[in-house]
């Protein structure tokens, strides 16, 4: 598994290959000799996160440029507050300005939306989880977007949990089956969905130990808890948005995945404000 680092690096190197290209014609119009400083400022509420990605975007393309940072990942700013200020040659600055806010703005909107999710279910123990609904290329970043905005990360990809699903258990033949085969994983965390009540009672008989409950109603979704007598651990999924979500977990579900939080993000409002010296 890649690394976080690692994924940060490859993450920037392709944005900056993507926009410069060859070279930045623009801020080629700027003498090579002249300096900048800058600031950046957020416009509306939000939980700030992505500051590495910013900063690795300046150190690969001009370890000349200095970045400040006056807020940490996970701070909840208000809007005109000053996120950081940069000082550098005013070329990098510049040719930087759009890939580093690109990262800022995507990353903070996946943890202030988390953060909304998670404050909409204060209360209920129930855990707010994101999905596999990520932008290409852009998985652990914005798994740890999510964290930074108070969730948690259910299962990275298709190599760290097993996730067992329809097609999986009519290829297996059975829930039985499937979940025997399953079992042969050690340390892995095995989860196997169903989509209604007759199938939860299979699950629950074949000794599932958590269990995805797609698409459930309120109504089914209580009876599933009822039900299951903590004798498994229950996710709900689909039909899960901010004004659902509440109600969702006040059933007694264990876990709430939420492909929101990672696809149908609105980009944070970020501005860098820029000016040369002599």
């Amino acid at each position: 598994m890649e690394s976080l680092q690692l994924a940060r690096q490859r993450q920037v190197r392709d944005a900056l290959d993507e926009d410069i290209g060859t070279g930045d014609l623009t801020a080629g119009l700027v003498g090579a000799h002249t300096l900048a400083r800058a600031e950046v400022v957020v416009r509306e509420p939000a939980v700030l996160c992505g500051r590495d990605w910013f900063d690795e975007v300046f150190r690969q393309l001009d370890d000349k440029v200095a970045v400040e940072w006056f807020a940490a990942d996970g701070d909840t700013l208000q809007p005109g507050q000053r996120v950081c200020g940069l000082h550098g040659p005013a070329r990098s600055v510049l040719s930087g300005e759009r890939c580093a806010l690109n990262f800022l703005q995507t990353l903070s909107a996946t943890a202030t939306l988390a953060s909304r999710y998670v404050a909409s279910v204060a209360g209920t123990g129930a855990t707010i989880l994101d999905t596999r609904k990520t932008i290409p290329g852009l998985r652990l970043a914005q798994k740890y977007a999510v964290r930074c905005g108070g969730a948690s990360n259910h299962r990275v990809g298709l190599y760290d949990a097993i996730l067992i699903k329809e097609n999986h258990i009519r290829a297996a033949g059975s829930v039985s089956a499937v979940l025997q085969a399953a079992s042969a994983h050690d340390g892995v965390m095995i989860e196997i969905e169903v989509e209604n009540l007759d199938e939860l009672d299979e699950a629950l008989a074949a000794g599932a130990r958590r269990i995805l409950l797609d698409n459930f109603d309120l109504v089914a979704l209580g009876e599933a808890v009822a039900r299951t007598h903590a004798a498994a651990e229950l996710e709900a999924s689909g039909g899960v948005n901010l004004g659902t979500v509440r109600a969702i977990a006040e059933t007694g579900v264990d876990y709430i995945s939420v492909g929101q939080l990672t696809k149908d993000i609105a980009a944070t409002d970020f501005s860098m404000l820029f000016r040369t010296e002599a």
